[in-house]
């Protein structure tokens, strides 16, 4: 039972196209118990659980993100030994994150990138990545919430990526769970469409203070939704004085430049210093 968030977990599979590398499951190594309702804010744990005292919660979250902790130590240091820029996807679902991946792909050209899919069931996301020509490895978390350094780790297997590479990590829609989990990335962006109401950084301050950038995707919207950009920036900026802020629209190409030349400054300082060495 992961005191993090609650959630339950079944078989966790990793899902890789036929012609690279065949696909398997494998347990995971934090599965949960379910059946109770979520209790945020409770005692020091910040959940309750009935039956189980807060110094057995904390206990227990803190074993699950020390074990999770040392995956993400190795996913690092392997990804920095090959020079590859890793950016963990994170937000609701529904804020357009996978269209915002394809078309960011479509704009990269020819970088070498991979793109690691995490969804709690299909494999929808992963084939709409495929179509674009890029890699891309399905990882099913069955019933939990979010995915982890383990799982990242166990699909970054099955992707061979190059030196000097990109990697994007689409984890599971949530704003609670991933927050918590380090994957081994360069650092998470937060995507935010403007439909979901200026006050979202605020309900969710955990995930945006773990955000080193965050988009604000739909902007073609904002007319038509009575929102108020700026409401959102100076919401996130107090949850998060330094985070990057960039307004995108996936649908209408505004903002892409500008996202995609980001992209590209990040994997250039990221080998910056191996070239030094």
């Amino acid at each position: 039972m992961c005191t993090v968030c609650g959630c339950s977990e079944g078989e966790t599979k990793v899902h890789a196209p036929a012609h690279d590398h065949p696909s398997h499951g494998h347990s995971h190594d934090h599965s949960h118990g379910h059946g109770h309702h979520h209790h945020y804010g409770h005692g020091l744990a910040g959940v309750d659980v009935p039956g189980m005292s807060q110094d057995r919660l904390i206990e227990i979250e803190t074993d699950i993100l020390s074990k999770n902790d040392a995956y993400a130590r190795a996913n690092r240091a392997a990804l920095a030994a090959r020079e590859i820029f890793a950016l963990n996807l994170v937000s609701s679902p529904g804020s357009g994150k996978t269209t915002l991946l394809c078309k960011t792909i479509e704009a990269l050209g020819d970088q070498p990138l991979g793109v690691i899919e995490g969804d709690q069931q299909t494999q929808n996301d992963a084939d709409r990545i495929r179509a674009t020509g890029a890699p891309a490895v399905q990882v099913n978390t069955g019933k939990g919430c979010h995915l982890d350094g383990h799982m990242v780790g166990h699909a970054m297997e099955h992707l061979d990526l190059p030196r000097g590479a990109m990697l994007f990590i689409e984890n599971v829609g949530n704003l609670v769970c991933p927050a918590a989990f380090d994957l081994g990335e360069d650092g998470k962006v937060a995507i935010l469409s403007v439909t979901e109401g200026e006050d979202k950084p605020l309900k969710y301050p955990d995930m945006f203070t773990a955000a080193r950038l965050a988009i604000l995707n739909k902007i073609d919207l904002a007319p038509h939704c009575d929102v108020d950009l700026d409401l959102y920036e100076a919401n996130l900026r107090r949850v998060n004085p330094g985070i990057e802020i960039l307004r995108v629209s996936a649908r209408t190409g505004a903002g892409m430049e500008t996202w995609v030349a980001w992209l590209r400054r990040h994997l250039a300082d990221k080998a910056a210093p191996q070239a030094a060495q």
